[in-house]
Parts: C-alpha cells; structure tokens; sequence
C-alpha cells in the first residue's frame, strides 16, 4: 500500500464526541474532518460497528478515515452501544435499538455546523450489514452507501445457517462478540465511570450462540434486518463488493439483480477484507474508488462514476490447492447488467461418477427435465472426517484457512469427473446441482464441492453449497425426511469467477458430511443418487466474451499512514488437523493470538488471544463438538483488566448442550463470574 500524506484537505481529529440517544444513553464517536468545515461544511459518511474505535480497529481507521476527511468528507466512527468507549449494553446483532441508533447518530451528524446535511455510510461485515440495514429504513439525509461483506439474507447466507445447516462459524462468531461485548471502556476517555459501565456490561450478557440456536429455522428473528424481505425499502445508491475467498460472495450479485437504485458491483479474489486491504491479493485502490462515490452521491460531482459495467469481477486462473495465497492469478471482467445476458445456465447429466457433456444449452427459464425412472443409483455415506480440509466459511487468510488438496476429502464422496476439457471453459455466477435422491435417515444433509482437477490429479475446490434435506423444500416449515421416499432437491453453491483451462477436468463431488464446517446431523445416513436425472448447472461466460473493462482498471491501494503500534509479544496463527488411530480422536484446532500491541499515542497495551476446537470420534456423529476460548486483555500504568470467555457446543441425537464460561479480571484478581449451562432441542438439525 502506497501511504500518502499530501491530500486536498487539510484536516482535523476529534478522538472522543459524545452522541446523545433518545433514551438518555450516549455513544461514541471518533471524528476526522477537513480543518475548512468549520467555514464550509461537508457531507459526513458514518462508519458503525462494535470492535472498539479507540484500540482494536485503530490502526486500519487510521489508513482510511483520515484519507476520506483529507478529500472533503467528515468522517465518523462510532462504536455501537455497549462496545468500546458508548454506554449501555450489547445484547444481540442488529436488533431494532442498534438501528434506530444508527438513524439518530445520522440525524445528529446532518445537524452539526461542519456537515451540509448530507451523510452516507460506509463498512465491511458488521458496519456493511449496518449501512444496508439503515438504508431500508430510509433516514432523511442517507444519500448513499458503500458496503463490503455482507449479506442481505440473514438466515439463508450469514455465518449461522447455509442451507438449513448450522454452521461452525455460528459458535465462533458468537465466541467472538462473547469476548469483545464484555470488554471495558477506557478510563481515559469515559472517567471513573469505567467500572460502572464494565459490570453493566458483564451482568446482562448472555453467550450469543443460544439465541441463535434457539431459532433453527427461518423465522421472524432471521427476517428482522434482512432486506431481501423487501428489495424496494432500499431507495439510495448501493457500491456493493466482497471476495471469491469470502464467505460473503453471493449477496452482491442478489443486490444487482433485485434493487432497483444506482448500483455497481465489485468481487475481488479476496478473503474477508476491505478492497483496499485485500488479501489474496491483487489488492485494489478501494479509497480512491469510494471518493469518487462520495464525490458524486454526496456532492453532486459529474464524474462517471456510475459508467462501465454494473458488475467488475476477478476471473480467477487456475491454481494449485493451498491454504493461503498471497496473490491468485487471473484477470479483471466486466458485466453490463446482473443477471448478465453473456452468461448461459449449461446443465450437464451426472452419470455413474461421470459429468456428461450438456446437449443444448439450457435456457433461463426451460425446464431440467423429469427424473428417469430407470436410472441407476449411486450410494456414499461419508465418514466424520469428510471436510476436514474445507477451511473456514469466511477466510480471514490468517491463519491460512482456505481450503486444501480436496482429493483425502473425495475419499469419503461420491464423486463426478468431467472428461479433460479440450478448451478453456470459464464460469461466473452460482453453479447449482439438482439431485434426484433417497435418503436413510430422517435427518441428512448434503454438501457438494466444485473442484478444478489438475493432470496430476490436485483438486483446488472452486466453490461448495450444503443443504440440510429436511429443508429442500422450505426453511421455515421443514419436515422429516421419509427413508427410502425419493426426492427432488437443488443444491446453490456459492457464486464464484473460475477459469479452467484445457487438459483439466470439473469435479462435483457429494457428501453426507462436512465436519467441522457444518455440523453433522443426529445419524450418518446413506444417501443415494440417481443418474441421468441428477445433473449440475454451470454458469458459462464464452471465453471470447470482451472483458469490458481495461486490464487495470484500478489504482494502486492507498491510505494514509497507520498510527504508531510497538509489537510487544509476538502473534501465533495456528490450524492444525489431528488424529488419533487408537482412539480415532480427531481434531481441528486453530489459534489466532495477536499478540500484545502498545497504541503509543495512548500508552495502551492490548491482546487479544482466540482459540478454536472442534472434535469428534470416528464416525459417531453425536461426537462432535466445538469451543471457543477468548482472551482480550489491556493495560495501561495501574490499569490492568482481563476478560476470558469461554464457550463449548456439544450434542446428542436430540438436543445441543452449551456451556460457557465468563470471568473478569482486574489485575490478578478475579472480579466477576459466571456459569451458563444450556440445553436447546435439536429442530431437525
């Protein structure tokens, strides 16, 4: 990244305004701004999210935040009530309070004497889920927004459920904000009222995961903040981008395919990172695309900003398995519309183990066709350990956590090979697989893998969908499945750009199991596939299709220079997949530890520390569990606060079992703790 310091603004930085709410709670908000709006007021584009302003999302608020003001904006970042340095407690995600919150803090913002009334906002993850949520509840002054990893379909495409299936990362995030929800203000900033503020937040904490789990099905708790109940409620322009390597890489084409505002998409080769920041790289310069954004939303500025393609996207070439990459080859494509008329939907018949080639191409709307009463069937049940190797559902690409060599995983899978492509075939969109199937138990699920095999036999995995069966037909109203009863169901699988080249073969590949990505059902069951009417639907881009865009369409990243940070312990990044053969123990086990940083402006140390399991013996399938283990500390002269949480997730064939612990520490003494121990029934999960 290319930092600079010579911007059109001169600026100025205010490290603590307090924000008045409604019911007498105050929040805060860290504010850079042009030294000239004191004169001249500008637009004010709000970022809103709960990971601590003051330290722990510092040093990235600093590269961006300052640049943004450097060019005429004043921006605003506020930490949500009950996080970082606001009063008041977080009790749960995106509740109604959080986003009239966020509508007053606008309000507020539209009233000051340095803003022209005019605001935007701006994130990735939980701020991007922020601005598009306020944006559907349309605030007098939002003018625009600007988001990145996020979803508009809380149940159907978060870290909670995928599928009907739960997911792992349903435990970890909720592992996650365990942690960073009980942490303490800083006294330096709130006073003696830091102690106070603390124990509120200690005392009406709840571990999150039980919430969650206590709503297994699509219900009027996933539908609060989900746009997709109603497209049309979102009335301002929308800049929508994620990553290939995200977990989040399908609800930008949905955005560009269902508003029906000024709207542009952007997909990079990224993992869970703003553009700018964007790892596996080719990073992009993400700033300087949002100031020509701001520019033309917020300040009336004619500069072709909504010119070119809706959708830019990175086609990726074809690569080796790897946990991690630092740069994934390929090259940058351009989309007029979503859905775009260069891509066809080509179906392809699944034979025994084999991927035929298509007959015509199939249209948007014809049919697949009926199932073929005389097809044979194919059978796997798949053993606990298919998906060990799947990596995370969001990669944060540290530690290295994309998926590996997929061909230990296909071991356990029913598995379809296409014939060595005799010519380039490129794919963007979301492939799908339609499944004419039986099942043996009355809880199953499957999950289906794309990979890109190699003529040495490596299988890079390009995309997967998992669907819980009780669910094929609906998510709200699922029902048992009837052993032996044949069924239709469609698996999406997630929406990828991927190049495979001539001499290699597509892969699909089935599976009963996909621990510890999703959590298995109460029993292995034998799934059966029949042939011919079963197929898998690719989304063709002709490979002599224009690109439509230039070869580089985008700058250099950059920012201005980070705050100052001293590494005073070293950071560990660990994934590691056990076995035990006498026992047949296994187990992922992950550690992503900071390390401790000195904020030298504030003389703050901080750490934080998580650590992940998950387990389970042989094939006993009420064996598996997970935990995740927080440690967040500071400390500054004779302050010195630790909070350790602790969260375990664990089942039998009819219930899931929490456990979870939470302890506060001043110094060496314990101050505060707590037990929870849960039961929550399994609800065909």
């Amino acid at each position: 990244m290319r930092y600079v310091t010579n911007l059109p603004y001169a600026t100025k930085e205010e490290e603590h305004v307090t924000i008045p709410m409604s019911d007498g709670v105050r929040l805060s908000a860290h504010i850079w701004r042009p030294t000239s709006s004191d004169q001249e007021p500008v637009p004010a584009v709000l970022e809103y999210i709960p990971y601590r302003k003051r330290d722990l999302t510092a040093v990235r608020d600093s590269v961006h935040h300052p640049y943004l003001a450097g060019h005429g904006y004043a921006c605003v970042r506020v930490d949500l009530r009950g996080t970082g340095d606001s009063e008041g407690v977080l009790r749960d995600e995106y509740l109604e309070r959080e986003q009239e919150d966020a509508e007053e803090v606008l309000a507020w913002l539209a009233e000051q004497p340095w803003c022209d009334g005019s605001t935007g906002m701006m994130g990735i993850s939980w701020g991007a889920f922020a601005a598009l949520q306020v944006a559907a509840r349309r605030p007098s002054g939002l003018k625009a927004i600007a988001i990145a990893s996020f979803t508009d379909d809380r149940h159907a495409d978060d870290m909670h459920y995928m599928g009907g299936a739960l997911l792992s990362d349903n435990l970890a995030e909720a592992g996650t904000m365990f942690a960073y929800g009980t942490c303490p203000p800083d006294p330096a900033v709130v006073g003696d009222r830091w102690r106070e503020m603390w124990h509120e937040r200690l005392e009406n904490t709840e571990p999150w995961v039980l919430q969650w789990l206590r709503h297994q099905r699509r219900d009027d708790y996933w539908r609060h903040a989900s746009v997709c109940e109603d497209y049309k409620s979102v009335q301002c322009p929308v800049l929508a981008s994620s990553g290939w390597a995200d977990g989040y890489s399908n609800a930008v084409t949905r955005l560009l395919g269902n508003l029906d505002v000024p709207r542009k998409g952007l997909i990079g080769p990224w993992s869970h990172k703003f553009p700018h920041l964007g790892e596996p790289g080719p990073a992009i310069g993400y700033l300087q695309e949002l100031v020509r954004w701001w520019d033309h939303w917020l300040k009336g500025v004619d500069n072709g900003v909504m010119d070119g393609p809706m959708l830019q996207a990175w086609m990726q070439d074809s690569v080796p398995p790897s946990t991690s990459y630092e740069e994934r080859p390929g090259r940058w494509v351009g989309e007029p519309d979503w859905p775009s008329p260069h891509i066809r939907p080509v179906t392809h018949p699944l034979t025994r183990h084999r991927i035929e080639p298509p007959g015509d191409p199939a249209g948007p709307n014809d049919p697949v066709g009926p199932a073929d009463p005389d097809g044979g069937v194919m059978t796997v049940k798949s053993p606990l350990s298919v998906g060990q190797f799947a990596g995370k559902w969001a990669s944060y690409n540290a530690p290295p956590d994309l998926p590996y060599d997929q061909r230990e995983e296909d071991g356990g899978s029913l598995v379809f090979d296409s014939e060595p492509l005799t010519e380039p075939l490129e794919i963007l969109g979301s492939p799908s697989v339609e499944l004419d199937l039986t099942v043996s138990e009355p809880v199953a699920l499957v999950a289906a893998r794309l990979s890109d095999v190699s003529p040495d036999g490596a299988a890079t995995r390009v995309s997967y969908g998992i669907l819980n069966l009780t669910r094929l037909n609906s998510t709200e109203s699922p029902e048992p499945l009837e052993p032996g009863r044949r069924y239709r169901a469609t698996i999406p699988l997630n929406g990828v750009a991927q190049a495979f080249p001539p001499g290699h073969r597509v892969r699909l590949s089935l599976s009963t199991s996909y621990w510890p990505l999703a959590w298995p059902p109460p029993r292995p069951a034998l799934l059966g596939v029949h042939e011919h009417s079963s197929t898998l639907t690719l989304p063709v881009r002709p490979v002599d299709e224009p690109d439509e865009v230039p070869s580089s369409p985008f700058g250099e990243p950059e920012g201005t220079p980070p705050i100052a940070t001293t590494q005073l312990t070293p950071p560990e990044e660990r994934w590691e997949v056990k076995r035990d053969l006498v026992d047949y123990h296994a187990e992922l086990d992950i550690v992503k530890d900071r390390g401790t940083v000195r904020f030298e402006d504030i003389g703050l140390e901080a750490g934080r520390r998580a650590h992940e399991r998950y387990r389970a013996v042989a094939d006993d399938f009420t064996s598996a569990g997970g935990e995740s283990t927080w440690t967040m500390s500071f400390r500054r002269d004779d302050w010195d606060v630790r909070v350790v949480t602790h969260t375990r997730l664990t089942c039998d064939e009819t219930d899931f079992f929490v456990d979870a612990t939470l302890d506060a520490y001043e110094a060496d003494r314990r101050v505060f703790s707590r037990t929870w121990n849960e039961q929550v029934p399994r609800d065909l999960l």
